[in-house]
């Protein structure tokens, strides 16, 4: 059915459900799992006024990330090789998280989606945005959104 089973984490409580559930649909279907974790590209400043970052503050901060980023996607690696699931894990650094799991689906050629929805409704989705939202409006694969 699947081939290659893309899921994107954040490392939230809801995300790895999303996670979990990936990893079982990835060994009913023996596909292979794609784990993909989206870390900004830099701090930006977003006040008027407020004190820019040095360059060496901004190597720690990103460094800090990728190595969170890398750790949340090996225990997902670890779940998946539980289940005997062949998984690749992948940090992409981008402000844009919904173009950077539509791109990174693409590239490395996935027939599914999987990720988890916060179900915000009203003034609180239009604040937050929702990346699930988008990719559901803009990926030409199917996605599995779960809540």
């Amino acid at each position: 059915m699947y081939q290659r089973i893309l899921v994107a984490t954040d490392g939230s409580t809801l995300s790895k459900k999303a996670v979990n559930s990936a990893i079982a649909l990835a060994a009913t279907c023996t596909a292979e799992l794609i784990a993909l974790k989206v870390v900004p590209r830099y701090p930006q400043a977003y006040f008027e006024g407020s004190i820019p970052l040095s360059a060496q503050e901004i190597a720690r901060v990103e460094k800090q990330w990728t190595e969170s980023a890398q750790a949340q996607l090996a225990s997902v690696v670890k779940q998946a090789k539980a289940k005997s699931v062949r998984t690749q894990a992948i940090t992409v650094k981008s402000d844009v998280v919904s173009d950077a799991i539509m791109a990174t689906a693409k590239k490395h050629k996935a027939d599914l989606i999987v990720m988890a929805s916060h179900g915000r409704k009203g003034i609180k989705r239009l604040l937050l945005g929702s990346e699930t939202q988008q990719v559901l409006t803009h990926s030409h694969i199917p996605v599995l959104v779960l809540r």
